[in-house]
């Protein structure tokens, strides 16, 4: 893969990030506004799961991307 392809991976992959820390903290806002109101606790850990998952993935979004980036570096 040639540098072209890298610089467009990155920028899909930090578009790509940025969508999802937006949505990430949209849900956590959320979650939090509606802590006390009267709702399912099992509805509220569903939600909290998710959010945790759509962390991890941004986790391993980030790895890509320094990975990318190393490549990048390097040729």
């Amino acid at each position: 893969m040639g540098d072209p392809e890298l610089k467009k991976e990155l920028e899909e992959l930090d578009a790509q990030i940025e969508r999802m820390r937006k949505e990430s903290a949209q849900m956590r806002e959320e979650i939090g506004q509606s802590w006390d109101a009267p709702t399912d606790m099992a509805e509220r850990a569903t939600l909290l799961t998710n959010v945790e998952q759509l962390e991890a993935l941004i986790d391993d979004l980030q790895v890509r991307r320094e990975q990318i980036l190393r490549r990048m570096g390097s040729a």
